[in-house]
């Protein structure tokens, strides 16, 4: 059984308290039903409440929450989904999200 090598491994607390923790696998099969080859976990949070988060669940597959609701997205690289975790991250730092 092949093991799964970090790829990225980020941790950064705001001065308000709140968390950006990114961290990504490489894995050698796919956590289905994704068809990549990336283990994810992108979490902002504060006092232990997740705001935004992307992850891809073995049985649920590439999803994001936003302030609780769980939304399906589409997978195109990982740099992208990346991308658009700060972008949200930053809209609800704004207050925008």
């Amino acid at each position: 059984m092949h093991k799964a090598a970090l790829l990225l491994s980020r941790k950064t607390v705001y001065d308000d308290g709140s968390i950006v923790q990114v961290r990504v696998w490489s894995v050698a099969a796919p956590v289905p039903p994704s068809e990549h080859r990336y283990k994810y976990s992108l979490y902002y949070g504060k006092d232990g409440e997740r705001i935004v988060g992307y992850d891809n669940e073995k049985g649920k597959g590439d999803h994001k929450h936003i302030r609780g609701r769980e939304i399906p997205v589409r997978f195109e690289t990982i740099e992208r989904l990346i991308d658009q975790f700060f972008t949200e991250v930053a809209a609800a730092r704004e207050g925008r999200l």
